[in-house]
């Protein structure tokens, strides 16, 4: 009788991921380990040293070009261009989305098993918002990696790669927490522009902010539980780290409801709106 298989492990399984640059093959990659979360091993007493280390992270394919931000130019939404290029440049932060959710899996260990869990549902959440863009822009007659981009998202996943309380301060609960505030006004913009494609954009966008508050909210209970950890006061703390890895600032107006529901309490609130 043939022995079974030796289930497979988690953080080793995202990592694979993470450095794969086709992005079907990354999206297919991050929904299939989340299909079969309940079968994987998670070896959390593992440190990111005993696994392969990778030369070059993440994984990206060839296009797009990547450039500074202050590089990637702007253009009208008015325009078809100009508004392939406006959802390009959110398809390519739900890219980059992936690689740091999947990075936040297999580089931090000594978590609890439903920190790896959590950030598994982040990492197949992400494809598919990918996925939505992706296959939206093809219907425009554009494709990923046609526009330059930016690899701000990526930058702060890197800086803060030494410490799991700094990533969970300062990316999820941070730069994708823009995300919760910069989106209602996107949607307003599209509207505007009115036209089938600029809609469509407004749909899939509500489907990836009722998604964001849930990634914003992994993200805000990690920080408190590794603040208590540590015996940390989570907003105090918060500014030293901001500080500390320099955190782009704030920019109003915030989605104060939106921040609510992903778990910022009226203290933190009230001090961050104070400094946007």
């Amino acid at each position: 009788m043939n022995a079974k298989p030796p289930p497979k492990e988690l953080r080793q399984q995202a990592l694979e991921a993470l450095l794969e640059p086709n992005p079907e093959r990354k999206v297919a990659m991050a929904a299939c380990l989340c299909a079969q979360s309940a079968t994987l091993l998670i070896a959390s007493d593992m440190p990111p040293e005993a696994f392969q280390q990778p030369q070059t992270l993440p994984g990206c394919p060839a296009r797009p070009e990547l450039r500074s931000h202050l590089d990637v130019p702007k253009r009208s939404p008015f325009t078809t261009e100009g508004l392939a290029a406006l959802l390009h440049a959110v398809t390519h932060i739900e890219f980059n989305a992936i690689n740091l959710a999947l990075d936040a899996i297999w580089r931090f260990d000594g978590m609890p098993h439903a920190y790896y869990l959590d950030w598994l549902k982040v990492a197949a959440e992400e494809a598919q918002h990918f996925s939505l863009l992706r296959s939206h822009l093809k219907t425009m007659g554009y494709d990923y990696g046609d526009f330059p981009a930016h690899t701000g998202l990526w930058d702060m996943t890197e800086k803060t790669r030494a410490d799991v309380l700094a990533r969970m301060a300062l990316v999820p609960r941070t730069l994708e927490a823009r995300g919760l505030d910069a989106t209602p006004p996107m949607q307003a913009k599209l509207r505007k522009v009115g036209t089938p494609q600029a809609l469509r954009a407004v749909e899939i966008l509500d489907i990836i902010l009722r998604d964001e508050i849930g990634h914003v909210a992994i993200g805000n209970h990690w920080y408190r539980y590794l603040c208590a950890l540590r015996g940390l006061d989570p907003v105090a703390n918060y500014a030293v780290l901001a500080r500390q890895y320099g955190a782009p600032r704030l920019k109003g107006p915030l989605n104060l409801d939106a921040r609510r529901d992903a778990g910022f309490d009226e203290e933190e609130l009230a001090l961050l709106s104070h400094s946007a």
